[in-house]
């Protein structure tokens, strides 16, 4: 399933800016980033557990926000871009 994956992380104390690198390097483990604070992740729903348990364990309850928008198997044609695309499919194969 292709779940967007939105934060914001209060970054006023040097601890909120600690959960900020924290919360994208985990995101960045999982899917790719497409603007500062959103990545696009390719997860089954065991990775999307897990995924979800590991920020939940990062973020501070009270002042950090993590939202996760399930797109759906149709997901390519819920997406549109304007100006520069520098993101590559997910669900496609790469080759390194």
């Amino acid at each position: 399933m292709m779940v967007l994956v939105t934060y914001d992380v209060d970054t006023i104390s040097e601890t909120g800016s600690k959960r900020l690198r924290r919360v994208a390097k985990e995101c960045q483990n999982y899917g790719q980033r497409v603007q500062n604070s959103v990545f696009e992740c390719s997860l089954t729903e065991a990775q999307f557990v897990i995924l979800r348990a590991k920020i939940e364990a990062i973020i501070d309850m009270e002042l950090d926000s993590i939202r996760f928008y399930f797109l759906g198997n149709h997901w390519e044609r819920r997406i549109e871009y304007i100006g520069k695309k520098t993101s590559y499919n997910v669900a496609s194969e790469l080759i390194i």
